[in-house]
Order: structure tokens, then sequence, then C-alpha cells
């Protein structure tokens, strides 16, 4: 089966500059999983199909290597004004957590979040869910649930279980801490290394393995060389968040008296093998107070930092200088890390912020996100079939309608998708040659219906924060209302008092 689209603008790959080039009035034609012919000039006589997407944007799947993988990321916690009560408290951990949802449930909680990625372009994810409703960590089982339901779709995944030796807790006079349970850390990384065994090349290569544990500062620095070996003996890479926050530098000073950079080097994770979101908090950056000391040498030696400026944000932080990375060799690839999982909103907020923190209009460019969250990624993973659209590599790409009526006039249509659109523009995806998105619809997905069983299964999360609360507050104190709920049967006039 040969397929040729056609557009208004495609964003092909030159191997000769090593970069993106805008094609307009381009084709793209492809044949079973591979690319055959960018450019113009083909016969579509010599095609099963061909489709004319019309004023629209064909460009390489997004790579998204912090994915959305639940129902509720940096959606509750990034808001609070006490974040520490969405933490466990120190009791709840003592007396044995218990999950909120049985498998059954956490899968079809991946299985929606898989479907968001779809319609918001990302062809190439690997996923980050919240433990907060778990009873410790991801499973072995969870993630085979997650590489059956990617493959149903038809979504490719960077896979793996996650693992910790600690949990974040506060205790009751409102002090964060740690409580370790270092044997669920190396039991975590067992299971890890079996799923990667079982899984990496299932499903026709869609699936890949990956290890990935959980923030750096709920690591011991045994685990982190266990991991560190288990990556070499297995070929794969390794995801580990790290350098996202000031609490984490003091945690790691006070646990090991030495910094997140120097902790990665003693163990043996830092390393062509290692990916880093979000890396932010290095010496020099405004809210450290150590001085820059060559971090971005050590970042320019792992496969990449994932950038989240969407996330972070929400967080009230940011990536101080996204060229200065860049112009020190760091690899940046992109993540979205929340919901919902747009990626082309990420860009933007990205190159938005760039100006904001350096104070130059001509930083972060939209060209540079967008190498960042096709290229980078790509890069990231040592793959060279990804990212990109040319003869040989991978049929990934999407279709962004620019013909919308809120879009207005396209300018450079790079800069149009970041400034005028969003993932809700996302048209058509396909990932390996098959058609995965159409007219922004999933086949065979009963969208009300899911959306209805996502709320409720949102609400009972939601509702079970209060049992770990180290206050004991009602959901209600946990997340008031923006406005205070009103239920007369009609409201005064203006002039009432």
């Amino acid at each position: 089966m040969r397929t040729l689209v056609t557009a208004s603008h495609v964003i092909g790959y030159d191997p000769r500059a090593d970069d993106h080039v805008l094609i307009r009035d381009g084709q793209v034609v492809y044949e079973g999983t591979r690319i055959v012919h960018v450019g113009r000039g083909y016969d579509p006589a010599d095609c099963d199909e061909v489709i004319d997407v019309g004023q629209a944007l064909v460009g390489p799947g997004f790579v998204d290597l912090d994915a959305l993988a639940d129902i509720d990321h940096a959606l509750l916690d990034t808001w609070h004004a006490d974040g520490r009560g969405l933490e466990w408290s120190q009791e709840y951990a003592l007396s044995g957590p218990t999950a909120v949802f049985d498998a059954e449930e956490r899968a079809f909680i991946r299985s929606y979040a898989l479907t968001q990625l779809i319609r918001n372009g990302i062809t190439t994810a690997m996923p980050i869910a919240a433990e907060t409703h778990s009873d410790w960590a991801e499973t072995y089982e969870d993630m085979a649930a997650v590489a059956d339901s990617a493959a149903r779709f038809g979504l490719r995944m960077y896979l793996g279980p996650s693992y910790r030796a600690g949990v974040p807790v506060v205790t009751p006079d409102g002090t964060r801490a740690l409580h370790w349970r270092p044997e669920l850390g190396d039991a975590g990384l067992a299971d890890a290394v079996r799923f990667v065994r079982d899984f990496d090349g299932a499903h026709d290569g869609l699936i890949r393995g990956a290890l990935l544990p959980c923030r750096i500062e709920t690591l011991t620095p045994e685990l982190m060389r266990d991991t560190a070996r288990a990556a070499d003996e297995l070929d794969c890479p390794v995801r580990l968040h790290c350098l996202q926050g000031t609490g984490e530098l003091r945690r790691l000073a006070e646990l090991h008296g030495t910094t997140p950079l120097a902790l990665l080097k003693e163990t043996g994770l830092l390393g062509p093998r290692l990916l880093v979101p979000h890396a932010i908090y290095i010496g020099g950056h405004s809210e450290v107070d150590t001085p820059y000391a060559g971090e971005l040498d050590d970042l320019a030696t792992i496969a990449g930092i994932v950038h989240c400026p969407h996330t972070m944000l929400r967080y009230g932080a940011a990536l101080e200088d996204f060229d200065r990375y860049r112009a020190a060799g760091v690899n940046i690839a992109m993540g979205t890390d929340s919901f919902p999982p747009d990626m082309i909103r990420n860009m933007d907020y990205g190159t938005n912020l760039s100006k904001l923190t350096t104070g130059r209009l001509e930083a972060g460019s939209a060209a540079d996100y967008y190498r960042a969250a096709t290229l980078g990624g790509a890069r990231a993973l040592g793959r060279d079939d990804l990212g990109r659209l040319a003869p040989g590599a991978l049929a990934d790409l999407l279709v962004v309608r620019l013909d919308a009526p809120r879009t207005g006039p396209v300018d450079d249509p790079v800069r149009t998708l970041l400034m005028n659109t969003s993932g809700a523009d996302v048209d058509t995806v396909v990932v390996n040659g098959r058609t995965v998105l159409r007219n922004g619809t999933i086949p065979g997905i009963d969208e009300e219906a899911w959306r209805a069983r996502a709320q409720e299964l949102f609400t009972r999360m939601k509702t079970a924060y209060a049992d770990r609360d180290y206050r004991r507050r009602t959901t209600q104190d946990l997340f008031p209302a923006s406005f205070p709920s009103a239920f007369p049967e009609q409201l005064p006039g203006p002039s009432s008092r």
C-alpha cells in the first residue's frame, strides 16, 4: 500500500544539512512502515491512495520523552498553596499504603492517557505517571498492560515500570522527609530488568525497553549503581528526573554530601544512555546558591535533557537559558509531563519563557523548539529513523490544520504552528505507516464513555488524597473551588446588596 499526502506546507529533512527544510506545496509518500519520497513531482498514478490535506502543516511525529500516562499529572498539585498536603503523610506511609485503583482501572487510566498523546501528535513516547495513587510504584503487570494498549492504538513507546527506594512524606509537624524501603527499590529494579528483557522489540518493534527510576532523591546510591550496570547489560536508555528543584539539591547535600551531577558520576549513570528531565537547577541559576561549575559540560555527555516548559511553568520554574544549553552542546529533547500533553502549547510556552528569562526577543526560536520536539528526541534515543520526514525513515507523521477560523493568517508555518494553533488542531497522525488518528478521531474509541469514566476515576483519586494528607483535611479543604458554589433559584441583580 503506497500512500501520497500533499499539503501546503511540508517539513522535510535534508541529511546534508542534518536539519529540517520547508517544502511549500509538498508531498510525502510512504509504503508499508517507511517513507519513500519527500518533496514534489511524485506521480499520483503510482500510489494506491492520494490524500490532499490542503492548507496544513505535515511534519514528523513529535517525540515526547516525559509523556503523560495518567489522568492527573500536574493538574492538582501545581496550583495548590500548600503542596505538602499532596504528598503522603508519614503516618500513612508507615501504616502500609494501598492502591486507589485496581489493575483494570490502572490499565484504563493509562490507555486513556495514550489516546491523549495520539490526539496531540505524539508518535513516540516515554511515559511518566504519578505514584501518589499507587501502593508504591508501577509494576511489571502495569507496563505489560501499557505495552498491549500501545500496540492496539499503534503508538511507539519506550517502556519500563518505575521504581524507587524511598517516598517523599510529610511529618506530623509539616516537615518534608523521606520514608525509605530499599528492598522495594531492589524488587522494582528486578521487575524493570525483567520487563526490558521480555518486551524490548515487542509488537514489531513498537515497544522498546527502558529503565525509568523515579526522582534522584528517592534512590539510594546502591540502587543507582545497580541501575547503571543493568542499563549496560541490557543496552537500553535510563531516564532519571533530577536538577528539578532547590529542595532536591538540599536533600542530596544532607543525605550524601554531594550534588546531583556528582552523584550521577559516582554511580556510573552519567553517560550516553542517560536522559535527564528537567536539568534546570544548576550552578549559576538565579535560585541556586553556588556558581556555575561546568555543569553544562557534564550534561553535554549524556543522551539529552528532557525539557518540559509547560509543566515547569505551572510550578513557577523555568529553564533560564535554552540557547545557552544548546550552545554548550547539550542535546535537548522535549516532554509534555502534564495534562493535557499538548506539545504545540509546550513549545510555545518554551519560546516565550526563553524571551522572558533572558530578555532577548530572539531567544528560544520556534525552529529550535521544533527541532527539540522532533530531532532532539530522536537523537536522545539514538534513532536516525525518527523525528524526520526523509526517505528510509519510519512513516511517523502528523497533519496540523492551518485553515481553522481561529488560526488566522499563516506567516512562517512553524511560527504559526506555535503561536496560532494547539493540539486541538492536530487532524491526522500516522505511526509506522498506520493511521492512528483521522479527522481528529481515534478509531474504535467511544469518546463520551471514556471521558465519563476518566472523570469518575479522577474524582475518586482526588477524594483519596484526604486519606493520605498529613493534616487529615477534607477533599474540599485540599481542593477549594475557584469560586464558592451557589444554588439559588435566581441570583440577585447588580443593584442588589
